[in-house]
């Protein structure tokens, strides 16, 4: 486990990674967490073994409220975006899968943090939304992702309004893609999903996590010629191929060396 001031608590376990915001109630991401957050990420972005990293929030109240607002001030504003970015961009960037796991408020750059992630788990109870319209300014990470996801139309209406969405709507917008009872129920989903996926070799696991990315808003054929160069270049060079390969013609489970 690495901690850092009651900011960031990084637990590993196997090919796994838990990454806990630790300022409860609310999880306000200041400058402080933001560069524990950077500096957390940056190390777990050398684990080529690393196949999941869970990204949640301490206590019973929250994922994250946001972005401090004491770091919106003319003085700290430069240093807060740049800050707030770049961690996110090197969340986006880990090869690993990433999910939020989310109980609570999720809100403001909350909210655009746990989008960055892969996959969003949420409890029934979750609430999301990007009020940065009440405090005179526009949330940037979502003016550029969430066209992506919901359209242009859409996310202007979340933006300008500043409304609250609940679990439920938040699924059927695609901001959710799972969610859950309570929070007994998110742990255990995420440990369902956490074996899941370290069945699999981290190896192949982490280049098609690179795929798809690497597909995002390009038309099809740019996309294809990626995921077939990758293929055929880094996939078939491991070792963890060709054992599935050949682990499937004896008709025996494969023994994956995760390189």
């Amino acid at each position: 486990m690495t901690r850092g001031p009651d900011l960031l608590a990084v637990d590993r376990a196997e090919r796994t990674a838990t990454v806990t915001f630790g300022r409860p109630p609310l999880n306000i991401l200041d400058l402080e967490l933001l560069a524990a957050l950077d500096a957390a990420v940056a190390r777990l972005a050398e684990d080529t073994a690393l196949q999941v990293v869970f990204v949640r929030g301490a206590g019973e109240k929250a994922f994250s409220a946001g972005v401090s607002v004491q770091d919106h001030t003319p003085d700290k504003i430069d240093r807060m975006l740049l800050s707030f970015h770049g961690a996110l961009a090197r969340l986006r960037d880990l090869e690993a899968l990433t999910v939020a796991l989310v109980d609570g408020h999720c809100l403001g750059g909350g909210m655009e943090l746990a989008m960055i992630c892969d996959l969003v788990l949420a409890t029934e109870r979750s609430r999301f939304g990007q009020p940065e319209i009440a405090l005179g300014c526009y949330p940037p990470v979502a003016a550029a992702l969430y066209p992506q996801r919901i359209g242009s139309g859409r996310t202007l209406e979340l933006l300008l309004s500043g409304r609250t969405l609940d679990c439920a709507e938040a699924m059927a917008l695609g901001f959710v893609h799972e969610r859950v009872a309570d929070r007994a129920a998110l742990d255990a989903r995420a440990q369902e999903l956490d074996a899941t996926v370290l069945r699999h070799s981290a190896a192949v696991t982490r280049l098609t996590k690179r795929a798809v990315r690497a597909g995002e808003n390009r038309p099809y054929t740019p996309a294809l010629a990626f995921a077939e160069r990758l293929y055929l270049t880094e996939l078939t060079a491991t070792a963890d191929m060709g054992e599935g390969i050949q682990a499937f013609l004896e008709k025996r489970p494969p023994v994956w060396r995760h390189r």
